[in-house]
């Protein structure tokens, strides 16, 4: 079923956020959780995280990052056209805690992905502290609305022009911990979350990763965003998209995530 976009606006160059008519899906998302976009008929199917919708509307919100062809083609669209269609809401919601002190860190896009989490955490009863990471001051996202989805929200730039200078990761391992920290939410690029978690695993505080990989169904049909947590394999789609990130095998995620480069730049030419 086509679905209506009802306001759209830039964030940055490369990244819009997008009000879409989806009543049913705004009834029964929970934060963590994701659809699945074709923007035209000709599409591929792309992951898209749900990161609010707005009841009065029967609405909810998209951020997209113009990365390959279908995200660059869903970011041109303006207000007033139709996506071909959308599914959703799909995966698990985020596991959530209620008592202590819980880090939700991101970096890039991930940034409109740990907005639901980090608001849900602190629905649930937890001291929600954001810290996320970003290229320049100029390009921070959504600032006002982190700001009142955790208590604290703390800031790094690759050059230093606000907050911490240097990534996320990094201002992790200098952070002082508070002595009540619960749990780590991460989501990001796979390197960033994969060293995330390899700085809390000394921490001993359990952490969770919202994995991303390439996902074609979104039912667990075809196989595609199968990845390997300890010793068992999963589905990203439909076991996930969160898991232990202590137990992620970031290698094989990383490879998988490869698969189809040739094919992307190939559909860019």
């Amino acid at each position: 079923m086509s679905s209506l976009i009802l306001s759209k606006q830039r964030l940055t160059p490369d990244i819009a956020m997008f009000e879409i008519e989806a009543p049913r899906i705004a009834k029964r998302w929970k934060a963590g959780q994701f659809v699945i976009v074709r923007p035209r008929d000709d599409s591929e199917r792309v992951p898209l995280t749900l990161v609010m919708s707005n009841a009065e509307h029967g609405s909810i919100t998209l951020v997209v990052q113009a990365a390959g062809k279908t995200t660059k083609r869903m970011v041109a669209m303006e207000a007033g056209e139709s996506l071909a269609d959308m599914v959703g809401p799909l995966g698990e919601p985020a596991s959530m805690h209620s008592g202590g002190t819980v880090l939700c860190a991101a970096g890039g896009v991930g940034v409109a992905e740990v907005l639901p989490v980090a608001g849900a955490f602190r629905a649930a009863g937890a001291r929600v502290i954001a810290m996320c990471g970003a290229r320049t001051d100029k390009l921070r996202i959504l600032t006002e609305q982190l700001q009142l989805a955790a208590d604290e929200v703390l800031w790094a730039t690759d050059d230093g022009s606000i907050g911490f200078h240097g990534n996320v990761v990094q201002m992790m391992n200098q952070w002082p911990r508070p002595a009540d920290l619960a749990l780590v939410h991460v989501i990001g690029p796979i390197p960033m979350m994969r060293a995330g978690a390899e700085a809390t695993r000394s921490w001993g505080v359990p952490t969770y990763a919202s994995l991303n990989p390439i996902m074609i169904d979104g039912t667990g049909m075809c196989g595609g965003c199968r990845i390997t947590v300890g010793d068992q394999v999963k589905f990203a789609c439909v076991d996930g998209p969160e898991f232990d990130a202590h137990k992620v095998d970031f290698d094989e995620l990383a490879r998988r995530n490869k698969a189809y480069c040739q094919f992307e730049q190939m559909a860019q030419a």
